[in-house]
């Protein structure tokens, strides 16, 4: 069983940075591919980042590279996302989840279905 708990959200203005941070704890082989979502309101949820730890390697959303940076700690059991010049288009609950995977080369998913509360970030023109 994995149940992230996401925090770190706030209110900031554009040009602004935030840190998110996620704890999770259970699977190594579920937390060793994780990813950062998020969901505007009246929009669908997004795939904006994951960081895979067998290969060390990570995938960014073309909306976020370059300005965000996804990291992980194993010996915290945590996930964060470095948010640099945000702007007020990231404007969401963000949500991490295990079991990540990348659809045709430019989409993050995921099989994760239970999310949790997620953290919102709005960011003000």
């Amino acid at each position: 069983q994995v149940q992230p708990v996401e925090s770190g959200g706030g209110s900031v203005q554009a040009g602004g940075s935030l840190r998110l941070s996620c704890a999770a704890s259970g699977d190594t082989y579920r937390l060793g591919r994780m990813g950062w979502f998020r969901q505007a309101p009246g929009k669908e949820r997004e795939g904006i980042a994951a960081f895979f730890t067998l290969t060390g390697s990570t995938w960014y959303a073309d909306s976020v590279k370059g300005r965000f940076i996804i990291s992980q700690d194993n010996a915290k059991n945590s996930l964060y996302l470095q948010m640099n010049s945000l702007k007020p288009e990231d404007t969401a609950a963000y949500y991490c989840a295990p079991d990540c995977y990348i659809r045709n080369s430019d989409n993050l998913e995921t099989y994760f279905r239970d999310w949790g509360q997620g953290t919102q970030v709005t960011v003000s023109s």
